[in-house]
């Protein structure tokens, strides 16, 4: 049986985490911690995801469970998700990280610390979502230059980071398909007198409005026609579901850093 540590265990995702764990055989939560001042300290793991009693309370600290799992499972911010690596790299404890919204440099960061435990590091978990990714890379392939790409992402309001990783993660990979460089062809949003659109542009548009799940469409414009990938997320079970296939995946990996290209067999 797995023993999975959950990060952030009352936040919408760690809620939904909590839940698919409960939900699906071989995998078990072992432990749960939130920051030190959050009001759910000591209440029931359970219970605050609304599944019931499971017996598992929230603790404050990572210090207090990071020997009770085999994977931790984190869906928080990158101040914290960086801290809480540290505690999965000094115990040697595998990782799941879903985090978004890193800075250049603490992503780079991050990934050489990650490299050094088994751990899945993923914008977004969502089997349809990584599908996408693999769809995007042959079509930008096959249309070559002659198609121009916009990507629209549309989340709710409370989200923090703009754009969404996963559609800076689908724009990485057009632009390196395409061979050139994003920091130069990336453009976000547009105003004013822009001029005729470049042919190495990527847009990449935010919207954020109510309770949006997560929406990605990426255009592919040519002449006369356009292709368009959509992905819809109806709810976060998706997401959690991925994460939790990706936690009981990367127990049995050699140390690296993967993603859940590698988790389902995309490569």
């Amino acid at each position: 049986m797995i023993k999975a540590i959950v990060s952030g265990a009352s936040g919408r995702m760690g809620k939904r985490i909590i839940s698919m764990i409960n939900e699906t055989e071989g995998i078990e939560l072992s432990a749960a911690f939130e920051r030190s001042d959050h009001p759910d300290i000591g209440k029931d793991a359970g219970i605050v995801a609304g599944i019931g009693k499971i017996g598992v309370e929230i603790m404050s600290s990572i210090e207090d469970v990071i020997d009770k799992g085999d994977v931790l499972i984190d869906f928080t911010v990158p101040e914290a998700t960086y801290e809480n690596l540290k505690h999965a790299v000094k115990k040697g404890i595998a990782m799941v990280i879903g985090t978004t919204g890193f800075s250049k440099d603490l992503l780079e960061e991050v990934k050489d610390m990650a490299k050094k435990i088994r751990c899945v590091m993923a914008p977004n978990m969502s089997i349809g979502v990584n599908v996408m990714f693999k769809i995007a890379s042959e079509l930008t392939r096959i249309l070559g230059d002659e198609y121009d790409v916009e990507i629209i992402e549309l989340h709710h309001r409370f989200k923090k980071d703009a754009p969404s990783g996963t559609a800076s993660r689908i724009a990485q990979i057009i632009s390196e398909v395409k061979g050139i460089n994003l920091d130069e062809s990336g453009v976000y949003g547009r105003k004013g007198i822009t001029g005729e659109r470049k042919k190495d542009e990527i847009g990449i548009h935010a919207v954020r409005a109510g309770d949006i799940v997560g929406e990605h469409i990426v255009i592919f414009g040519g002449i006369g026609e356009r292709i368009e990938l959509i992905h819809r997320a109806q709810s976060r079970d998706n997401f959690a579901r991925g994460a939790v296939k990706a936690a009981m995946w990367i127990v049995n990996q050699p140390p690296g850093l993967y993603d859940m290209q590698d988790v389902l067999g995309l490569r």
